[in-house]
């Protein structure tokens, strides 16, 4: 018994005496970028509609029958160029009428000047009162206005006649021909003859939201919306498939109150179409430019977003990593453009963010190529 206590006290000893062996923390190995300022550009897109400077319907301004039609769909027509033709006999001889109204009305004045010198001398030598020839001098005058009026049916006649051909009061593009020859067409018609656009230039109109009109006028120079206006970049127009209309356009407008039911402002870019490429009707995406001459590029695989806010890890000249919140401004390619939080100068880390702790030392990799890199335009 004795032996048995003196070998637990003796094992008790030499384990005590041991040294309890803790394994070193292992640093990690990750990639760090410093940031640099530099000069970027952002793109912002609205969807956008199409119309040409000058879109007609083309009514009948008189009624008939719808005799030729001169212009197939589609087709490119000048200013002055005939379009229809309505049926002219019944204007023909509507002038004539008006024409034979007009000479039974001068023919009148020329009895009423003779009644009114035949009875001038009259009353001259007192042979008959001064009443009959104020009476034909009225006549007279009534003949006169007669006349005055059958010139004017004359012209409302040539006027309706000159309405059966109808002309292109622009030139631009014909639309689609609903009625052919030998329709009745007239002025009440629900459904014009044609559509005529004049497509030399086109206006792409789009709308921007209270916020985003407000940030629109911070951001652009200019007092007054004219004079911003006149300093605005070009902008650029995004076609249905994705590409770019080869030509910039230029912001002239703004309209002059919000719509009530949408709380949106619309705008309205002119854009050259030469070639006639963009006709009325498209639709595409208005792209806006803003320039950031002193921006700070973060990748957005070096940041993190926890409950709606966006974070990096920072390194400081201990190497010890901190999380910073930071705020976007807007992207660029595969880059954020940040507006707070880390400045040219700082490091953070590039990749392997989602092993690290807050207040962790790492063990700084230098990249072999430049991470950041901006989107192509």
């Amino acid at each position: 018994m004795k032996i048995s206590i003196l070998l637990l006290a003796v094992l008790f000893i030499g384990c005590s005496s041991d040294k309890v062996q803790v394994a070193a923390p292992v640093i990690q190995s990750l990639p760090v970028i410093a940031l640099h300022n530099s000069s970027e550009t952002t793109f912002t897109e609205y969807p956008a509609s199409i119309q040409g400077a000058v879109d007609l319907e083309i009514r009948p301004q008189v009624s008939g029958s719808l005799d030729k039609i001169y212009v197939n769909e589609g087709a490119l027509v000048q200013k002055g160029q005939p379009l229809f033709k309505i049926n002219e006999l019944p204007f023909k001889e509507a002038v004539n009428n008006a024409k034979a109204l007009l000479h039974a009305a001068q023919a009148a004045v020329m009895n009423a000047q003779l009644e009114v010198d035949k009875l001038t001398p009259l009353v001259a030598n007192k042979v008959v009162s001064d009443f009959q020839l104020k009476s034909a001098k009225a006549t007279l005058q009534s003949a006169q206005a007669s006349v005055e009026q059958a010139r004017a049916g004359v012209a409302t006649a040539n006027i309706n006649l000159g309405y059966t051909l109808i002309k292109a009061p622009v030139t631009g593009y014909v639309g689609r021909l609903p009625r052919k020859q030998g329709s009745l067409v007239g002025t009440t018609d629900a459904v014009p003859l044609t559509q005529l656009s004049d497509a030399h230039e086109v206006h792409v109109y789009f709308s921007l939201g209270e916020d985003d009109f407000i940030n629109f006028n911070a951001t652009y120079p200019g007092k007054t919306i004219a004079d911003r206006l006149k300093k605005l970049p070009g902008v650029a127009l995004v076609l249905a498939d994705r590409t770019v209309y080869g030509q910039e356009g230029k912001i002239d407008m703004v309209d002059g109150q919000f719509d009530k039911q949408t709380g949106s402002i619309a705008l309205r870019a002119t854009f050259p179409n030469t070639q006639g490429l963009l006709r009325s009707g498209n639709t595409g995406k208005l792209r806006l430019s803003i320039s950031h001459p002193d921006a700070i590029l973060v990748p957005q695989s070096s940041t993190i977003e926890v409950q709606d806010k966006m974070f990096v890890y920072t390194v400081d000249a201990g190497n010890k990593v901190s999380k910073t919140p930071i705020t976007i401004l807007g992207t660029t390619g595969i880059n954020y453009l940040v507006k707070e939080g880390v400045k040219a100068g700082d490091k953070i880390v590039f990749d392997g963010i989602d092993k690290l702790k807050e207040g962790e030392v790492i063990k700084p990799e230098k990249l072999k190529e430049e991470p950041i890199k901006t989107a192509s335009r």
